[in-house]
């Protein structure tokens, strides 16, 4: 009867390390040099615009990367750095939007920017 004990109690222990070293591993994923933006973007009439060209332009080494907004107007951009400056753009049908900075004084984990498209001139 003690093995069967012994052994239940050693799987227990063993799941308890697992449980607690992936808790662990889940903590070590939250970089604190890691950062993401997300937005809307918007028409005129404060439509949502889905298909718009998002440009995310890191001004350190001029990387530009880009995001096809979804049917909802949404975009997001994960794994930024939080030591560089983003600047963000988006075009649809001619039109687009002013610049918006992501700065690295700017101390949100997860950044919320929302572009509003100007008219055609």
């Amino acid at each position: 009867m003690k093995p069967k004990i012994s052994l239940f109690l050693a799987a227990v222990l063993l799941f308890t390390v697992a449980a607690g070293s992936s808790a662990q591993r889940g903590k070590e994923r939250e970089d604190p040099n890691v950062r993401s933006v997300s937005g809307a973007v918007r028409d005129h009439n404060d439509n949502v615009v889905e298909g718009a060209i998002v440009q995310l332009k890191n001004t350190k080494n001029l990387q530009v990367l880009s995001f096809v907004t979804r049917q909802d107007g949404t975009y997001n951009f994960h794994g930024l750095s939080t030591n560089a400056d983003y600047e963000l753009k988006a075009e649809h049908n001619g039109a687009s939007s002013s610049v918006k900075r992501l700065s690295v004084f700017d101390s949100r984990k997860k950044a919320v920017i929302n572009l509003k498209l100007e008219s055609k001139q």
